[in-house]
């Protein structure tokens, strides 16, 4: 069996991330399977899903860590062709990627104790998000 559902959102722009673990959790309870895999997936190029302990130390080191490795402050081709300052928001999906799956058992997700499900904004600007969640299972 397949159900597919969506979350939708509001972002503050680059650096925001916010936990879909208990989002995930829901689905899966309101899908009425118990054992399978969820997917979720972002529909659009400048965010990102991945799993984090979600704690205020991480939620500072993530956005620090993205600045390093692409810096928002230098100019990128895209920039170019767009003209819309972003490009280092596209370059940040990329690496991170746009789906994660978990796998759960019993109704429950199996992730680590300390793991959440995070959404990765990397835009320059507020946006409004979704999540596609598709649960596949028995």
């Amino acid at each position: 069996m397949i159900d597919t559902s969506e979350l939708t959102f509001k972002t503050r722009g680059a650096g925001d991330i916010i936990d879909i673990t208990d989002n995930m959790k829901t689905a899966v309870r309101d899908s009425g399977l118990t054992s399978g895999t969820i997917i979720a997936f972002v529909p659009g190029s400048t965010a990102g899903l991945t799993t984090i302990e979600y704690e205020p130390g991480l939620l500072k080191d993530v956005p620090d860590l993205m600045e390093k490795l692409v810096p928002s402050d230098r100019s990128y081709q895209h920039d170019e062709t767009w003209h819309d300052g972003n490009g280092f928001s596209h370059l940040r999906s990329a690496l991170i990627g746009p789906d994660i799956t978990v796998p759960f058992s019993a109704g429950n997700l199996l992730l680590g104790t300390w793991q959440q499900v995070v959404f990765l904004e990397f835009d320059n600007r507020a946006r409004n998000r979704t999540v596609v969640l598709q649960i596949i299972g028995e």
